[in-house]
């Protein structure tokens, strides 16, 4: 069982909002942020519904999360996010000077880190990987599997 405030803790969280955006029939990513122990903002995928390509679930978090700390800058904050952040979102977590990201299964096709250029992430976050990964995956592999 995971620790309260435990990585793997908040990682599930995102998990569930993973779930919700497969049932969405939306690509199953789920983020939440966490600031001070407490989700300070849940979201999933949204680009199909919003007909939106920037509608990630980080994206569609970074705004939850500054409209509840009512303030852009996240530095102290946590992202967790089942899936890797790609280009844009991982640029994103710059402007929003994002302390800390923890993804569960990495992109190896439009993931930030296969990018040769690490300095798309602000100079202070910190970066966790493969948290999870097991669970991030079969869920991105079924979905994937009900579109072939």
């Amino acid at each position: 069982m995971a620790d309260l405030f435990s990585d793997e803790y908040f990682m599930k969280q995102a998990l569930i909002e993973a779930k919700k955006a497969f049932e969405k029939d939306e690509i199953p990513v789920g983020a939440v942020i966490v600031f001070k122990n407490r989700i300070v903002a849940r979201a999933h995928n949204l680009t199909e519904t919003l007909n939106d390509v920037t509608a990630h679930a980080e994206m569609q978090a970074y705004t939850a999360a500054a409209n509840t700390l009512g303030g852009k800058y996240l530095n102290e904050c946590t992202l967790y996010v089942t899936l890797e952040p790609c280009v844009m979102c991982a640029g994103a977590s710059y402007w929003t000077q994002t302390g800390k990201i923890v993804y569960g299964a990495k992109d190896a096709k439009k993931g930030f880190s296969t990018f040769k250029n690490q300095s798309i992430l602000h100079p202070k976050t910190v970066v966790v990987g493969n948290i999870l990964e097991v669970e991030s995956l079969e869920l991105l592999k079924s979905f994937f599997k009900g579109k072939r």
